[in-house]
């Protein structure tokens, strides 16, 4: 079975942690309402808010909390990275278990670190790395190797899938 140990875009300090409480039924239905197409308007929260029955303020603040509390652990748009120069790559790592929290505390440190989670594998931790510059993945593949001393593995695209996915709160 597979865990996850950190979330995309987590502020630091706060990467792997678990959430605080669970979502209530307005916080569901914003969470829903909040995936795919978000209204490219002026006042989108306002917008939002009017399609469920809040207030602006109340969808931000909602909004707000549930990032505070770890319910959600990002909220943003998703880029094509590639068609502004940058690249995303699958890496792993071998992570002796004895070393495992030391190792996960220092992977999730790098800002290009996105989706870390441990698999039952030999190459046992598996994360995405996120860069400005196809070069900057292998730069950033040494500094965790110097950080951790253990090899990373990458494992780049090769072909991409649209796969929509949205989670029912």
């Amino acid at each position: 079975m597979s865990e996850p140990t950190n979330t995309a875009a987590a502020p630091a300090g706060r990467r792997g942690v678990a959430a605080k409480r669970a979502p209530d039924d307005t916080d569901r239905r914003l969470i829903n309402a909040l995936q795919g197409e978000f209204p490219l308007t002026g006042n989108p929260f306002a917008d939002i808010g009017a399609a469920l029955g809040l207030a602006e303020a109340e969808v931000i603040a909602r909004l707000q909390s549930l990032l505070d509390d770890r319910v959600l652990t990002r909220f943003g748009p998703m880029f094509q990275i590639e068609r502004m120069g940058g690249a995303f790559c699958l890496a792993a790592i071998a992570v002796p278990e004895a070393r495992w929290a030391e190792v996960v505390e220092a992977v999730n440190a790098f800002p290009e670190v996105a989706h870390n989670y441990r698999r039952e594998h030999a190459l046992n931790m598996w994360f995405v790395l996120a860069t400005e510059t196809r070069e900057g993945i292998a730069e950033c593949a040494r500094r965790i190797e110097a950080a951790t001393g253990l090899a990373v593995h990458l494992f780049p695209k090769e072909r991409e899938y649209f796969v929509e996915m949205r989670l029912e709160a």
